[in-house]
């Protein structure tokens, strides 16, 4: 599905700014006039413009009554050519903003800054963004949040998942080695790197083809480079489940595991029914991939809009 707007209201706003100095995009459906804010934390890489059609289904399905936010990872999205990457190179590098522990701080700094203190939240992670998740509600306790929707969650053990078991030396030891590649591909023309995109993903039938331009910004400049060294830390930090942290928040968290994720296997999901048999915990039936905005954005909207509607009171 292609997402195309028809209504003036379904079409988004899309913000460059430095947040603790990083370059950070902001892609917003509605501004702040409810006290309700849902908030997108993305996977990595965190490029927002992936979540477009997720979000502009959500927005729609809530009858454009609550604003629906994403804000990116910090250093994962193409800035305009009048902004830098950082504002200042030697502060990003002493705060690691780039790191896992500083995209956590990256989020509790954007709230803090963007988002009135009384707002009520309703989070929605992807992937690595349900693990900093986590840590925000653990870090901040006073944060209020209605419900988090933990989509496809990669919070514990990731480097001895099938897939973590390949990208690990590839992130950790090898990172460097593809970076030149990335750098000459950034040199060529958006067109070419567009074509080069639906080739790649040429074999997913119902493409959603509103991914194609933001993965473009991903191959442009030091994007990518940027979600390589954040994904070598995941590899290395998340280790153990925050089982107290999910004990603590267990009626406010819905967890979403895929059926055939090779980020987060099944067993995962039963370890989790096991020991919180109270909690909210689904698994998948309808074959979306880890990756689902790229072909399954308007279905799992629709999905996470049954969750939560009777939150808001809709």
């Amino acid at each position: 599905m292609d997402g195309t707007p028809t209504d003036p209201r379904d079409d988004p706003h899309s913000e460059f700014l430095y947040c603790c100095g990083a370059a950070t995009e902001l892609l917003t459906f509605g501004s702040l006039g409810q006290k309700v804010l849902l908030l997108l934390i993305p996977g990595n890489p965190g490029v927002v413009g992936f979540y477009r059609t997720f979000m502009q289904t959500l927005h729609s399905l809530l009858g454009y009554r609550y604003p629906v936010w994403a804000v990116s990872h910090a250093g994962h999205c193409d800035p305009p050519a009048s902004m830098d990457m950082v504002e200042d190179s030697s502060s990003a590098a002493d705060k690691d903003v780039f790191g896992l522990n500083g995209q956590i701080e990256h989020k509790l700094a954007f709230l803090r800054e963007r988002v009135p203190r009384e707002t009520s939240l309703v989070l929605v992670g992807h992937s690595i963004g349900c693990y900093i998740i986590l840590e925000m509600m653990k870090r901040d306790p006073e944060l209020k949040v209605l419900k988090a929707v933990m989509l496809f969650p990669t919070i514990e053990r990731m480097a001895q998942t099938a897939q973590g078991k390949v990208m690990t030396p590839v992130l950790c030891h090898m990172r460097y080695v593809a970076y030149l590649p990335l750098f000459l591909l950034s040199l060529l023309p958006d067109a070419f790197k567009a074509g080069l995109v639906r080739l790649v993903l040429g074999r997913i039938r119902s493409l959603d083809h509103s991914v194609v331009q933001p993965a473009v910004g991903l191959l442009s400049g030091d994007c990518a480079a940027n979600a390589m060294y954040m994904g070598g830390q995941e590899m290395r930090k998340v280790l153990e489940r925050d089982n107290k942290t999910i004990k603590e928040h267990l009626n406010k968290l819905i967890f979403y595991y895929g059926a055939t994720d090779h980020w987060c296997p099944v067993e995962y999901y039963h370890d989790m029914k096991r020991d919180f048999p109270h909690g909210d915990f689904r698994l998948c039936e309808n074959g979306f991939r880890h990756a689902f905005v790229l072909d399954a954005g308007w279905e799992v909207a629709q999905m996470v809009f049954e969750w939560i509607r009777g939150d808001l009171r809709t």
